[in-house]
């Protein structure tokens, strides 16, 4: 079954912006998906369309099967969204922030305890639930807003940048929590500019860049579109810079460390191949730059010659073009 299903979805703002120029897009149920692109791209106001707080210009958009234009009801209870900015009250404490949420979708008060206290142990809250929200963590005020879009149990969970301005660490707890959500069988789509978050959490991607999708397909399909990778090796004995490998681009850091380009005609193993005959031992290799960024700057930005050599999980943007 389809949890959502984009069909020609467009939207001209009054003053003739085209943020969305007839997309088509469909999420499958039980899916984690990420929706990317540059600012102005058209995510926020295709979340908003699909959340009922933006009124779409043309197309067609069904949740779980209900029509957006005849049955919005049916589509709001299947959605919870966590917005980018915190938008808590925080003079409130956990547990009357998800009663009241709660409240909003019709769940008795007995239903609203269970399901409240049932989503703050998921997030790892419930002995907060009685501090004053204002008291907590950037990272549990995170998981706050994560367990309250879920605390009606929706079937689609909509997260806009959830790990915005969190530290590292808070960051890789929260890629579990949205991994064991998911698992639950929760379909999920995210939005991030930090796309070490979206290779490593999502199944599948759709790239938006001025109102269309450019690229949409399997993460594994998608990165597979670069026409090289670059590596960063490091060895356990230092060697002689000047050592070519036939096949290959490399570039000497140090007699410690090297740059290699791998191209998408070759692989990584008959690197290690050439290494290992040249008698060189591997102590640790990484990404010169992450994939999915590398590839995601390709796409939206064909201006620039090569991204700067930039560590994982650094967050990419891109300067508004226009409000969307």
């Amino acid at each position: 079954m389809d949890a959502l299903s984009l069909k020609g979805l467009a939207k001209v703002y009054p003053n003739g912006v085209e943020a969305l120029k007839g997309i088509d897009l469909t999420v499958r149920e039980g899916e984690f998906y990420a929706l990317l692109g540059p600012n102005g791209a058209g995510k926020t106001t295709a979340i908003g369309i699909i959340t009922t707080l933006v009124n779409k210009t043309a197309g067609k958009v069904r949740v779980y099967g209900h029509d957006l234009d005849t049955n919005p009801a049916a589509v709001k209870r299947c959605i919870g969204v966590t917005p980018q900015e915190v938008n808590l009250n925080m003079f409130e404490r956990p547990m009357p922030t998800m009663m009241h949420q709660a409240g909003y979708f019709g769940l008795t008060p007995r239903q609203a305890r269970r399901n409240a206290e049932k989503c703050l142990r998921a997030v790892r809250l419930w002995d907060e639930r009685n501090m004053l929200t204002r008291t907590l963590s950037g990272g549990m005020k995170r998981r706050l807003m994560i367990a309250r879009a879920m605390v009606h149990e929706p079937k689609l969970l909509i997260l806009d940048e959830p790990t915005a301005g969190v530290d590292i660490e808070i960051r890789r707890s929260m890629w579990d929590l949205l991994q064991e959500i998911n698992e639950r069988g929760v379909t999920i789509i995210l939005t991030t500019h930090y796309l070490e978050e979206a290779e490593h959490l999502c199944r599948r991607i759709a790239i938006l860049d001025r109102g269309e999708i450019v690229v949409e397909d399997r993460m594994e399909h998608v990165l597979r579109q670069l026409p090289e990778q670059h590596f960063v090796i490091s060895l356990q004995q230092a060697a002689s810079p000047g050592q070519k490998f036939a096949g290959f681009q490399v570039h000497w850091r140090s007699r410690y460390e090297m740059e290699v380009e791998v191209p998408a005609t070759r692989s990584l193993n008959e690197f290690f191949e050439l290494l290992n005959a040249a008698g060189i031992q591997v102590l640790s290799i990484r990404h010169k730059t992450n994939r999915l960024e590398e590839l995601f700057v390709r796409l939206t930005m064909p201006d620039l010659p090569k991204l700067p050599d930039r560590e994982p999980g650094s967050a990419l943007e891109q300067p508004d073009a226009a409000k969307a």
